[in-house]
């Protein structure tokens, strides 16, 4: 087959006879990305295509609804509010060509294909990771991609199509779940104050204010951590000298570990392996870990299999 009838089968289009054309699902898929990414370039780094073939092929999708979907200013491109609907209806059409899919391939009853699970970093150890081991050794036509995703990322990446599953908190109130998503309540987790024990600590529960001279370790700006930290600290009357900011807990746990700061984590993110102490605070915070989907469209199997698991699957405190 020629490399022409090859990107005709891939870009091309079905015409019905009433010469309506049938909506292609990969252009679909490329507004969709649009709509979340924000910028041509974006997408076509994405899905690995030149800025010049994603416009062409919006462009063909354009012609195929007979809509304008786009609005070019200068260099720039935005939706227009019809582009906007399709985008979103668009992905609630790909996900219901995926549960087709599934279903086609699963007449067997055995739950396959991909399923794309977005976790924060101590889910994914704790959590996740046990679930996923579980699934493998017992549905092998099922395979799980498991991404590394904060809450304040995670959830537009599942509104985006890009992961199926996530397991987040309901806590992060700057990123508000809506309707079109649902909660699956899985577990809570405590938050603790950690430190070096070589450092001088008052004993029993925590009092915040009694900190306000140390160095603090914070996760990355506008994080769910960051914000709780930079919250409970002005609440307890100061704010909080910054010593270092990273986005690994491991990294935050050295740096404590090494008396260079101290720091607020959730319980699941102490890690036994570092020389730290923890305490609970006197007034008590904790998050609430939920496994979150997107509603609309029936769910698949596979997707259906993964949420059990994580449902069933005892939390591996550290």
């Amino acid at each position: 087959m020629s490399d022409t009838s090859s990107s005709q089968i891939r870009f091309g289009c079905t015409v019905l006879p009433n010469n309506r054309a049938m909506l292609n699902p990969w252009r679909l898929r490329l507004l969709s990305r649009l709509d979340t990414l924000g910028t041509i370039r974006a997408v076509a780094q994405d899905a690995n295509l030149s800025a010049s073939s994603v416009s062409q092929q919006l462009a063909v999708l354009e012609t195929e609804t007979r809509t304008r979907l786009l609005e070019r200013t200068g260099r720039r491109v935005r939706l227009t509010p019809a582009g906007q609907m399709l985008a979103r209806r668009a992905r609630a059409i790909l996900d219901h060509m995926d549960t087709v899919e599934a279903e086609l391939r699963g007449l067997r009853e055995e739950p396959a294909g991909l399923v794309r699970l977005g976790a924060f970093q101590s889910a994914i150890r704790t959590l996740a990771l046990p679930a996923v081991t579980r699934l493998a050794a017992e549905h092998p036509q099922l395979d799980v991609e498991l991404l590394e995703l904060e809450p304040h990322a995670s959830i537009p990446t599942l509104r985006g199509g890009d992961a199926d599953v996530i397991i987040t908190t309901t806590d992060f109130v700057e990123l508000p779940l809506g309707p079109d998503l649902e909660i699956v309540p899985l577990a809570t987790d405590p938050v603790v104050l950690v430190a070096s024990p070589d450092r001088p600590m008052p004993r029993g529960p925590a009092e915040l204010s009694a900190y306000a001279g140390e160095p603090w370790a914070l996760d990355i700006p506008h994080s769910y951590m960051a914000n709780l930290t930079l919250r409970l600290c002005r609440e307890s009357g100061f704010e909080p000298r910054v010593a270092c900011r990273f986005s690994n807990y491991l990294m935050t746990l050295q740096h404590v570990e090494a008396g260079l700061s101290v720091a607020l984590l959730p319980e699941l993110a102490v890690d036994p392996r570092y020389r730290v102490v923890t305490r609970e605070l006197a007034s008590p915070v904790s998050r609430t870990i939920t496994a979150v989907v997107r509603r609309g469209s029936p769910r698949r199997a596979a997707v259906n299999l993964v949420l059990n698991a994580l449902r069933e699957q005892p939390i591996i405190h550290p």
